[in-house]
């Protein structure tokens, strides 16, 4: 199960908050719940069989969005509202999330001036980008690639133009490739270091991260 096909079980777009995500499962959960679909009659078995595991999907898709949109340390109403910093100087620096793994370094995340702007003046969309890059360096610590790949791959669907998500996409799927390597998994390896190269081609850093990925997957080979 994807990200978007959670939205689409749900019937949501991939632009719906947290909010939007909550009211439609409460609304299908009403309709699919098995106490509602409950029936003596022969006829309404097939039915509420299907109503089961209509019910089971949604509530599967629902708690994946959960963990897509809401981090675990973050309580719906900071996502819902933004959070204004008393001065600008007290605003917390970002870190780039691969600096989250030890090791070799890692191609770094630059914030130029016109972000650093932008950074001054928070939205929801801002509070949910930064409550959703520090989730992303906790995944990637305690190596749980496979949310950490779908918490980005969800921020890149609802923030599709934005280059700095794009970067934390591609630093994600060249962790976790580096990681596959040292589990002997060479194949999916080799798939996940490709994807980052793709989703951000003209990161020198990166190239130069993953070139050494490969010479180390060459050798395990």
């Amino acid at each position: 199960m994807n990200t978007a096909e959670c939205y689409r079980l749900l019937g949501l777009n991939p632009e719906a908050g947290l909010d939007e995500i909550k009211t439609a499962y409460r609304r299908l959960a009403r309709q699919y719940h098995p106490d509602a679909n409950s029936g003596d009659r022969p006829k309404s078995i097939a039915s509420q069989h299907q109503a089961q595991e209509k019910f089971v999907e949604i509530t599967r898709a629902y708690k994946f969005l959960l963990d897509v949109v809401q981090p675990p340390s973050a309580s719906p109403a900071s996502l819902a509202a933004p959070t204004q910093p008393s001065q600008k100087a007290q605003r917390p620096r970002q870190r780039s999330p691969e600096s989250a793994q030890s090791g070799s370094p890692q191609p770094r995340t630059k914030v130029t001036r016109k972000q650093a702007a932008s950074q001054n003046q928070a939205s929801p969309s801002d509070d949910l980008k930064q409550n959703s890059y520090r989730q992303l360096q906790d995944l990637l610590k305690f190596k749980r690639f496979a949310r950490a790949t779908a918490l980005v791959e969800g921020l890149a669907q609802r923030f599709p133009q934005d280059p700095e998500i794009r970067q934390w996409q591609a630093v994600t799927y060249q962790q976790w490739g580096r990681h596959l390597i040292g589990e002997k998994q060479l194949e999916k390896a080799r798939i996940y270091l490709k994807k980052a190269l793709r989703t951000d081609p003209h990161n020198r850093s990166l190239w130069t991260e993953v070139e050494r990925d490969f010479r180390r997957l060459e050798q395990v080979f």
